[in-house]
């Protein structure tokens, strides 16, 4: 591949991380329903992939919850409680960069032609993350997840499809960059861009696909272009 002339970022767990703890926080929220906890944030992660798509970031957790007790065999979970008390919780501008991940940002603002942001979240959750971080101008394009005007998350062809719209770009001369297998690889993969997994923790290895580049960190992302 030749070096690319457009850049799409991932954002949670690419660029940036929550410094909310994960333990403490699912804690606090079966806490705050009364409700013996069932699960451990690595449960809620393991079952992401097996939820359909969420209009809604109370949607999303209601349904994590639900296939998380599933899972676990546990009965009559007022996920719908639990959903709302752990919205409540999240903090979204409690966030910071994930190592590397600004300094390959600025790599690559400088040495690509274009760059965009393509993420699984909403719009008002992501701005606040993308404000906090002090890179909400940063991006040619931005792209969030909107079922209701037609915009599926990852790994559906729609928001590269906007992208690649927004940006004027073609998929040959494009890169997307992201943690998760399952919606970051093999989502870029289909559409003909090339892929860059830079893998977070055990949840990123979430499928069985090939990137076209595996990198240990953002601090490596000079390497490919």
């Amino acid at each position: 591949m030749t070096a690319p002339a457009t850049v799409l970022f991932d954002l949670d767990l690419t660029l940036c991380a929550s410094t909310q703890d994960r333990e403490t926080l699912l804690s606090d929220t079966f806490d705050a329903v009364g409700v013996e906890q069932f699960c451990q944030p690595g449960d809620l992660g393991a079952v992401v992939g097996e939820v359909g798509t969420a209009e809604t970031e109370h949607e999303f957790y209601e349904s994590i919850f639900a296939a998380a007790a599933d899972r676990a065999g546990v009965e009559d979970v007022p996920a719908d409680a639990l959903a709302t008390a752990h919205a409540d919780l999240v903090d979204h501008s409690a966030v910071e960069f994930c190592p590397g991940a600004e300094r390959a940002l600025e790599h690559a603002r400088t040495h690509a032609e274009s760059v965009g942001l393509v993420t699984n979240g909403g719009r008002d959750s992501q701005t606040t993350k993308l404000e906090s971080l002090g890179i909400a101008d940063d991006f040619d394009a931005t792209v969030f997840v909107d079922p209701r005007n037609g915009v599926e998350p990852k790994p559906h062809p729609a928001p590269f499809e906007r992208a690649l719209g927004a940006l004027d770009a073609v998929p040959e001369s494009t890169i997307h960059v992201g943690d998760s297998l399952r919606s970051d690889v093999a989502g870029a993969n289909a559409m003909g861009i090339g892929s860059v997994w830079v893998p977070y923790d055990a949840a990123s290895h979430d499928g069985d696909h090939d990137p076209t580049h595996q990198l240990d960190s953002l601090y490596e992302f000079e390497t490919v272009l």
